[in-house]
């Protein structure tokens, strides 16, 4: 049997290598049993990276820096630190490192004990890329700053390297998902909230909100004699939640609306779904097709046609109020001949295609 020292038992030695490695079960894994992921502590702006001029100016925070086989060190930086940008390459762009560093004597031999921020000039390039720190450093990267060559430009900060991390369990916000993640694992890539299921990453879903306005295309099965909207009115709404997506559709033609030229029965309408169906040939929902000047409407099914991004119109019955009208897929002339102040109103809901 192994033993091994627990963390505070009176009388047991506790040296600083013994307490980074018990300070890794307060930070998130990285995907090893001893591991522990680097990063800044989220929603404090901390160890914010910024330039003025030549001025590079880091803010003060706090950061957990985690080395191979020595464990988590825990960095407050309580001061703000000012560093001074390198000249611009004559004809050349160049991209520098901003990081943070941790002096250990006992494992770098540096002959330091400390913390501080460093600025690291890249090589400059046609196709420049970061720096990477020499030797064994314990370090962490902050930002990145684009120097573009002298006189085309100015130089520009990028915090995407820095990584952040929190306590296990907790969300962590990254734009990738988390090496070796455990079932139950939650990140937020900035859009999204995810949660591992053992074998991918769920999304979970928001609670919709306001409804999103979009205007279907409106053409005809032959593509020929093809109708348009003119000053008609067109109220087009749908919500996608997940792959659910409700909609309406509410048109009332105008003194202007083309309904094509020389329309037959053949030209079907069809109107563009705000985003395409995973399956065609399905019903879609039900429509009101009312022919104004005070008669009642004829009732349709709404249809997703074989492109599975367009639906079509199918009249099969009278008019709510009895009276007969003509059966068929709606179009320039089916079931009436259409014209200013008619009315269409689609109500559906389907499962969309992602």
């Amino acid at each position: 049997m192994t033993a091994t020292n627990p963390s505070w038992i009176d009388g047991l030695p506790l040296t600083a290598y013994r307490a980074r490695r018990i300070d890794s079960v307060l930070t998130m894994h990285a995907g090893t049993a001893l591991g522990a992921r680097s990063g800044v502590v989220p929603g404090t702006n901390g160890l914010l990276v910024t330039l003025s001029g030549t001025t590079i100016t880091v803010g003060s925070g706090i950061a957990v820096i985690y080395a191979a086989n020595q464990g988590v060190y825990r960095v407050p930086m309580t001061a703000t630190s000012t560093l001074t940008l390198q000249a611009a390459h004559a004809t050349l762009p160049r991209i520098d490192l901003v990081y943070l560093r941790v002096w250990d004597n006992s494992v770098d031999a540096g002959g330091q004990d400390t913390a501080d921020v460093v600025y690291l000039p890249g090589t400059a390039a046609s196709s420049p890329v970061a720096p990477t720190p020499a030797g064994t450093q314990i370090y962490m990267p902050l930002a990145t700053i684009n120097v573009p060559a002298s006189g085309s430009g100015s130089p520009s900060v990028s915090t995407a390297v820095r990584p952040y991390t929190v306590a296990p369990g907790g969300i962590l916000p990254s734009s990738s998902a988390p090496p070796s993640p455990y079932v139950g694992q939650y990140y937020d890539d900035g859009t999204n909230l995810l949660r591992f299921n053992g074998t991918g990453w769920d999304a979970f879903q928001k609670a919709p909100g306001a409804w999103t306005a979009w205007t279907p295309t409106w053409t005809t099965s032959t593509g020929l004699r093809t109708p348009s909207y003119g000053n008609a009115a067109v109220n087009c709404r749908y919500s996608k939640l997940g792959r659910n997506v409700l909609f309406y559709m509410d048109i009332t033609f105008g003194t202007t609306t083309n309904f094509g030229s020389s329309p037959t029965s053949s030209d079907n309408w069809t109107f563009s779904l705000p985003t395409p169906a995973a399956v065609a040939f399905v019903p879609a929902g039900t429509a009101h097709i009312e022919p104004g000047n005070g008669q009642r409407a004829s009732m349709a099914m709404a249809q997703i046609n074989s492109d599975a991004a367009t639906i079509s119109l199918h009249v099969s019955g009278p008019r709510v109020d009895g009276s007969a009208t003509v059966a068929g897929v709606v179009d320039s002339i089916t079931p009436f001949v259409w014209g200013s102040t008619m009315r269409l109103a689609v109500h559906g809901h389907y499962e969309s295609a992602s």
